[in-house]
């Protein structure tokens, strides 16, 4: 969001916008979208790990989930699987019946058509909810296997509709959309930022570790941040707003290294209190999935990675843009299906397939493994038989979890990471419809159109789960809580929500309660999470957010002075640091 925002910002030419950002550049890997996996624990990812719970990821290693965070200029949109999922109608006419006016469907959907540059014609023709010539590209994979018009069939054979997930139905089966301009990796960073990249009224700060939101100490008002710059601690001061977009986990994070957030947790870990919000990163909500449930098949057509990446599939992505490597990890389909417990003539499914010509073994447990942190005894035991074979997956993903997890501070210093509790798993409710999404995508390899591949569930007991009789919802309620993935969709831990709601952190203006000149515009602020991916409704809270803030500003009379020539305003919560300067600039954000 920082990227959208920055770019949408210094549109107007007498703003100074200055984008702070704790990691470096893009890599020539980065582009590439079979490799996405590898960006996993390297230098772009901050590494986050949860704390151990018994709910789920037993088979990780220690009991911990990895939460993959970009530590890059445009964040996660550098590591993931440039899925464009918007979500479905209800879940923003949800977000406005919370009392967030100008969030329901109607008022966020321009924001969706104007970011779009919808590239396949099928889908742009439709003028109501596609948009083209927009910033962002989104295109169909220029690659994909047999197995990818056969997800689709399967889903015919399913009794559901071939949709456009973006349209006006979002139940039934599709090809995925992909933010990607010919062949490679659609960034925000790359995408928004770099043709704004000349301007003069905008700075990038890159290596620059934000630590502190400053406050005036009598009004409370947000006036500066402090960061991590070449070893020194520096701090900049903003004129007009500090805005944070530093993600679900970061955002919340720096709101109470800067004395916002619970009061007994601030207090627990000797952080003057600023401002009480007692919502700051609580209502933590994440897209969870089953990993793991693969198909064995007959025909070598899936993507094996010892056999799809060498010499000629680099040539053929580097000359003419396609073949294997424009694969986004294998990811080909989607679906959004009902389970039992969703009322099926409402159009607002609980659960969404990911579908892949490909698997957990398919690049023979070396990257896969690691990046979902698995430990080497799971891993050898369920998979290491069937390493480097064709295989497709099904990776069943409930949207609409119950379970809400939290963040709590480790200790003041700020390059301590926070303790994360993800909490997946603990409302029975998600433990049933998670549990039926697995039966349902073990059923869709029984299709005639899967069959003719010849697929077969691998269907070999998993080690904490053998004491139960296979096949059972027994059996099923244990798998569940071995192989848990998470999909990266970390979101609600600086909730929106009007005055009336005690935690809500943000306004519908996005706009900070009790501390003046701040806003939060990241996926913190969803209330609740989005019908599907969450890059998509990021890039459209960041673009109204922008047309917000230039409303308010532009509009209305709220100016101040440039700061020059004055003495500065005193600062009630700044760390003390010999090598500090004073920038002078009219939005921060981070």
């Amino acid at each position: 969001a920082g990227c959208v925002l920055a770019s949408r910002l210094s549109e107007v030419p007498h703003w100074r916008i200055l984008l702070l950002e704790a990691g470096g550049h893009e890599t020539e890997i980065s582009d590439v979208p079979l490799l996405s996996l590898y960006l996993h624990k390297s230098k772009l990812d901050w590494k986050y790990r949860t704390q151990p719970q018994d709910t789920a990821c037993q088979a990780m290693k220690d009991r911990r989930c990895c939460w993959t965070r970009g530590k890059v200029i445009g964040g996660s949109s550098v590591l993931n699987t440039m899925l464009y999922i918007r979500g479905n109608r209800r879940d923003f006419d949800q977000w406005a019946s919370f009392g967030n006016a100008g969030w329901g469907y109607e008022d966020i959907l321009p924001y969706f058509r104007k970011s779009e540059d919808q590239r396949n014609p099928y889908l742009a023709r439709n003028k109501r909810y596609h948009g083209t010539g927009g910033l962002w590209t989104v295109q169909d994979s220029p690659y994909n296997t047999p197995l990818g018009p056969a997800f689709l069939q399967a889903g015919e054979e399913m009794g559901y509709d071939i949709v456009d997930v973006n349209g006006a139905q979002q139940t039934g089966f599709a090809f995925y959309q992909f933010n990607m301009r010919r062949g490679s990796r659609a960034s925000t960073a790359k995408s928004f930022l770099r043709p704004a990249r000349l301007r003069k009224n905008l700075d990038v700060a890159l290596f620059a570790h934000v630590t502190k939101v400053l406050t005036h100490p009598e009004t409370k008002r947000a006036i500066g941040v402090q960061f991590i710059r070449d070893g020194r601690l520096q701090t900049v001061y903003a004129t007009r707003e500090v805005i944070l977009s530093a993600g679900a986990i970061a955002t919340p994070h720096l709101m109470m290294l800067s004395g916002l957030g619970p009061a007994d947790e601030l207090q627990r870990v000797g952080i003057p209190l600023v401002q009480h919000l007692p919502g700051v990163g609580q209502n933590l909500q994440d897209h969870i999935a089953v990993g793991g449930i693969a198909f064995l098949i007959d025909y070598p057509i899936s993507i094996v990675m010892k056999r799809m990446v060498n010499i000629n599939t680099a040539l053929r992505y580097a000359i003419t843009e396609d073949g294997p490597l424009t694969s986004s990890v294998g990811l080909e389909a989607v679906a959004f299906i009902n389970t039992k417990y969703a009322n099926a003539s409402d159009d607002w499914p609980d659960m969404s397939f990911m579908m892949t010509s490909a698997s957990v073994m398919s690049d023979g447990g070396s990257q896969v493994k690691t990046a979902h942190g698995l430990s080497d005894e799971f891993y050898n035991e369920v998979y290491s038989e069937v390493n480097d074979r064709d295989v497709f997956g099904v990776f069943p993903m409930m949207l609409r979890p119950k379970s809400r997890g939290f963040i709590k501070l480790a200790s003041k210093n700020p390059l301590r990471y926070p303790l994360l509790y993800h909490n997946y798993l603990t409302h029975p409710d998600d433990v049933n419809v998670l549990r039926e999404g697995v039966k349902t995508a073990v059923a869709m390899g029984e299709t005639q159109a899967l069959k003719r591949f010849g697929a077969r569930f691998w269907s070999k007991p998993l080690p904490n789960c053998k004491h139960l009789p296979q096949f059972t919802d027994e059996y099923w309620d244990c798998a569940i809580r071995q192989y848990t993935m998470t999909i990266y969709h970390m979101s609600g831990t600086a909730k929106m929500g009007p005055p009336s709601d005690p935690w809500a952190v943000v306004d519908p203006q996005l706009r900070v309660y009790g501390v003046p000149g701040l806003r939060v515009i990241d996926a913190s602020i969803m209330p609740t999470i989005t019908n599907g991916n969450i890059h998509a409704p990021v890039v459209m809270i960041a673009e109204k957010g922008a047309d917000m803030i230039k409303e308010l500003w532009l509009s209305s009379t709220q100016w101040r002075h440039k700061r020059q020539g004055r003495e500065l305003e005193p600062v009630c919560n700044a760390t003390e640091a010999p090598t500090n300067t004073e920038l002078e600039s009219n939005d921060v954000g981070s």
